[in-house]
C-alpha cells in the first residue's frame, strides 16, 4: 500500500511513504479514519498553515508490526525546486518513541533530486507478556511524519505531513490453516492466536521430546527425572553441566563399577582431567591408579624381610594420583567423596594430587 500525492500547481516538496510490512487483514474503518479524529496528535495551528504545513493527509497507510521483529517504511522525498533545501525529520504519535528509529542518506536535498529514508519501527518480542489487566490492551496506534525543509536562498520553509497506523498484530501459524476468505478478517487471527498460545507449547514439545530427553540439552529442571529414571543419585555438590555428563554416561559408569576403568572415567567426568587412554604407565596420567597387590602380613604364609615387611603397603589398597595443570582447579573435598562413593567397600584408598608448577618465560 503506497501513498501518494497529486502534483499540485506550485508543489516544491512531494513525500512519499511505502510500508514493506502490510498486514493482510486490517479493521474494516481502519484505513477510513482521519488521523485528527482518532488519536492524540493535535491539528495543524494557523502559525503552522500559514509556513506552509499541509493537513493530515485523510487516507493513512498501515504498518504491520509484530513484537520481535523489525518492520520498515521508505520514505522518499523529492525536491521539485530549482533551489537547495535543508531537511529536518521529526517522527510523532501515541505510540512510545523507543518504538521508531529514522535513517536517512544527509539533510541536503539538492533541487530537483530525490532522498531515500527508512522509518525503522521494532518492538520488545514480550511486548504483550508485559500488559497488565488494570490496563486496557492496546493494538492500534496512530503516527505523523513531518519532513521540514528550509531553502537557504530565500529562507523559506515547506513543510509536508503523512499519517500512518501502527498495527500491533501476534504471528498467527494456524491462518494458514483456513481459507483466504476468512484470513482477511483480523479478529479471527487474534482468536486463533489465543488457541495457538495455548497449544503450541505441548507440539513444541513433542516435536522436540529427543531434546528434553537428552541430559545435554534437556532444562535443568528436568535432570532430576532423568537422574531418577536411571537409578542415579547426586550425593555430592556437582555443578549442573557436570551433571548433565554423569546422567548422559551413567550406564557407562554402571558397567564398570568397581573397575580401575570405571573409577578414572567417573574422575574423568566430575574433575575435568583427561583420561589420557594412549599412555601406558600410569605415572603419566593425569588421573593414576595403582593397586597394591600385597596381601600383607599373613600368620604362616608371610616370610618377614622376604615378601613382608612392616610399615608397608596395605592390602586391598590402591593410590589414586591427580596431575592437574597449573591453572586447572580440583574439588579435593568432592575427589574424596567421589572415591568413598565409587570404591569397592573393601578396599582403602590414598589420594594425592600432585600439582606441576607453572612455566614462568622470560623474555630476553
Amino acid at each position: 500500500m503506497t501513498q501518494a500525492l497529486t502534483r499540485e500547481r506550485g508543489e516544491r516538496l512531494r513525500l512519499q511513504l511505502t510500508p514493506m510490512q502490510v498486514p493482510a487483514a486490517v479493521p474494516s474503518s481502519a484505513l477510513d479514519q482521519d488521523l485528527g479524529a482518532n488519536s492524540s496528535l493535535s491539528p495543524l495551528t494557523a502559525a503552522e498553515r500559514s509556513a506552509g504545513q499541509s493537513s493530515p493527509a485523510r487516507s493513512q497507510i498501515g504498518v504491520l508490526l509484530r513484537p520481535g521483529e523489525p518492520s520498515e517504511v521508505v520514505v522518499q522525498v523529492q525536491n521539485l525546486s530549482p533551489y537547495l533545501m535543508s531537511l529536518q525529520f521529526q517522527v510523532d504519535g501515541d505510540f512510545p518513541t523507543q518504538w521508531c528509529r529514522i535513517g536517512t542518506e544527509g539533510l541536503d536535498l539538492l533541487p530537483h533530486h530525490q532522498m531515500d529514508g527508512v522509518l525503522y519501527f521494532a518492538m520488545g518480542a514480550d511486548f504483550f507478556e508485559q500488559q497488565t489487566a488494570d490496563l486496557p490492551l492496546k493494538l492500534n496506534y496512530t503516527g505523523r511524519f513531518t519532513v521540514t525543509a528550509t531553502l537557504p536562498a530565500t529562507g523559506e520553509r515547506i513543510s509536508e505531513q503523512r499519517a500512518f497506523k501502527l498495527w500491533v498484530r501476534p504471528d498467527s501459524l494456524y491462518l494458514d490453516f483456513l481459507p483466504d476468505i476468512y484470513r482477511d478478517v483480523d479478529f479471527i487471527g487474534r482468536l486463533l492466536k489465543i488457541f495457538e498460545q495455548a497449544f503450541e507449547p505441548s507440539v513444541n514439545t513433542l516435536e522436540n521430546l529427543w531434546a528434553y530427553l537428552d541430559p545435554l540439552t534437556s532444562p535443568q529442571a528436568l535432570l532430576p527425572f532423568l537422574a531418577h529414571w536411571l537409578g542415579w543419585s547426586f550425593q555430592v555438590p556437582i555443578d549442573v553441566q557436570r551433571q548433565r555428563f554423569l546422567i548422559r554416561h551413567a550406564l557407562q559408569i554402571y558397567r564398570w563399577r568397581g573397575t580401575r576403568r570405571g573409577l578414572r572415567f567417573y574422575l574423568h567426568l566430575a574433575t575435568g582431567l583427561p583420561l589420557d587412554e594412549h599412555r601406558d604407565r600410569e605415572i603419566d596420567k593425569h588421573i593414576g591408579i595403582v593397586d597394591s597387590h600385597s596381601q600383607g602380613f599373613v600368620v604362616g604364609r608371610a616370610y618377614l624381610g622376604q615378601d613382608t615387611h612392616l610399615g608397608g603397603s596395605l592390602p586391598f589398597h590402591f593410590t589414586v594420583t591427580l596431575r592437574p595443570e597449573p591453572h586447572h582447579i580440583v574439588d579435593e573435598a568432592l575427589v574424596h567423596i567421589l572415591l568413598r562413593q565409587e570404591k569397592p567397600a573393601f578396599c582403602a584408598y590414598e589420594l594425592n594430587i600432585e600439582r606441576s608448577p607453572p612455566i614462568v618465560r622470560h623474555e630476553a
